[in-house]
């Protein structure tokens, strides 16, 4: 057996350490509810880093705002995977699921209150990649 065999170089371990710290990201199609009878479909992407293992992020496109710049929530993990289940959350974020399908999350701030569903499946998906990250981790 080669020397190289028996030790692998430096950058592929390297790659592989680097592999296991990826960050998660989603690109989703959600809907905005609204009292308009047709849904509004926005994209949404969906962010975990493994660096705050208990947090997700929701990100808005810039063209959303006001302000012309992204709109991140940042919530527990634990709330979205718990709210795929059964209405959960009293703060900012809560969510619930709609039908079998479908989950709602509602953002609230002083401006105003954003009904956002998603399908559920593509939630799900999402939480299975950011925990399989967390558990490599570990």
């Amino acid at each position: 057996m080669s020397a190289t065999a028996e030790n692998p170089p430096v950058a592929a371990a390297t790659a592989v350490a680097t592999a296991v710290a990826a960050a998660v990201e989603d690109r989703v199609t959600a809907r905005v509810i609204s009292d308009d009878p047709l849904f509004r479909k926005i994209p949404v992407a969906l962010r975990f880093a493994p660096a705050e293992p208990l947090a997700v992020r929701i990100v808005f496109p810039a063209g959303l705002s006001p302000e012309g710049t992204e709109n991140e929530w940042v919530f527990p993990r634990a709330l979205l995977e718990a709210g795929l289940q059964a209405p959960t959350g009293t703060g900012d974020v809560r969510v619930w699921p709609c039908g079998r399908v479908q989950a709602v999350v509602e953002f609230h701030s002083p401006e105003g209150v954003a009904v956002i569903q998603f399908d559920i499946a593509a939630l799900r998906r999402f939480l299975r990649r950011t925990n399989a990250t967390v558990t490599r981790q570990a």
